[in-house]
């Protein structure tokens, strides 16, 4: 065990660093200052992260770039509705999805709910905070809020069934945002939210990942949900238990023989 918290600890140190932001989606919201550009800009890239990570990059550039200077502002302002539903932006992510999400993120600022008066320092992380410290539970408000601003559930949002956990998502993109947007070492991750902890978070766990995590004998569950999710988290708690998601660096970097 402590020599594969070693090994794993040297991978978080070899590519948590700066150098590593310039070939991933996360130097999208790093070109950002404000906080709202910077959440809307981590939920949407990590939303097409999926597949090729060259197209990856490319396609979010290109999303962005219809976004203007401020994602913030073209939010708020309605832009997305001049979009073509049928304009793919990413793979099976069309116009339509990228109007969804925009739609549904103006409702969640303009409709604080039970947050009090809106106000310019809102933040998206109120719909994700509770008493809890539940992050799960933050993603299902956040998927229900997004479905009651549009009428409709969306495939791009994944369900993480909080009342029947075994039957949940892993969540994987949405966790990567959260990752973003919560961690705050200085490094990569922005850490822009605050009354969410690192140690709250979970692991995104997609199939590299998960097949690592296997072979490392980190877990030996085959199912790649949010109940394995739980489990590996669980497992890199018992290494750092204030930053178990660090880990993250270490088990996307590890080559599969």
């Amino acid at each position: 065990m402590e020599d594969l918290k070693g090994y794993l600890d040297a991978l978080v140190e070899k590519n948590n660093t700066v150098g590593f932001i310039k070939d991933d989606p996360v130097q999208f919201p790093h070109r950002y200052s404000d906080i709202h550009d910077i959440e809307i800009v981590s939920f949407l890239v990590a939303t097409i992260a999926w597949g090729n990570r060259k197209m990856i990059l490319n396609n979010a550039n290109k999303m962005l770039e219809m976004m203007g200077k401020s994602p913030y502002d073209y939010v708020m302002s309605g832009g997305y509705e001049k979009l073509e539903d049928a304009k793919c932006v990413h793979r099976t992510f069309f116009g339509r999805d990228l109007k969804y999400y925009c739609r549904g993120m103006r409702f969640l600022y303009e409709v604080p709910r039970s947050f009090g008066a809106r106000n310019d320092s809102d933040s998206l992380e109120q719909v994700f905070y509770n008493e809890e410290h539940d992050v799960w539970k933050g993603i299902q408000n956040f998927r229900d809020l997004m479905a009651e601003a549009n009428g409709v559930t969306s495939k791009h949002i994944s369900n993480p069934s909080c009342c029947e956990p075994k039957k949940g998502s892993a969540c994987k993109r949405l966790h990567m945002a959260l990752r973003w947007l919560v961690r705050n070492d200085g490094i990569v991750d922005l850490g822009v939210w605050k009354r969410l902890s690192p140690k709250d978070l979970m692991i995104p766990l997609d199939v590299h990942v998960a097949r690592v995590s296997r072979d490392l004998g980190l877990i030996d569950r085959k199912s790649n949900d949010r109940q394995t999710v739980e489990m590996l988290t669980s497992k890199l708690r018992e290494f750092d238990k204030d930053d178990p998601v660090k880990y993250d660096f270490a088990l996307f970097g590890v080559e599969l023989m």
